[in-house]
């Protein structure tokens, strides 16, 4: 586990914004090694999400996977990693998953 994760600037904003609209946030930027940076649970549906969190605000090539991220994501087979890039991309998620669309 690492010390000091390095985290996206909007890493704490999608934190408080999915928190206030009921998920469990389970913040897992320290693992590394690809781990997704949050596990959220979204209790009114009883479902859990992994998300990414990358900065839209930096160029795609900053906001590019890394390699191990890529390899995690591919080995964790059978359950989807969303890829979020700001705060609104984040509560879509949520939205989608209590329609059932996800």
């Amino acid at each position: 586990m690492r010390r000091n994760p390095r985290k996206d600037a909007n890493h704490n904003a999608v934190v408080k914004a999915l928190e206030m609209v009921g998920c469990n946030v389970q913040d897992l930027a320290a693992v590394g090694d690809g781990c997704p940076d949050l596990l959220i649970g979204i209790p009114t549906v009883r479902a859990l999400a992994f998300v990414e969190i990358k900065d839209g605000d930096k160029s795609p090539s900053r906001r590019a996977l890394t390699p191990d991220q890529v390899e995690w994501h591919q080995e964790w087979d059978g359950y989807p990693v969303h890829i979020v890039e700001s705060v609104s991309d984040a509560l879509a998620i949520v939205a989608a998953i209590k329609r059932g669309d996800l």
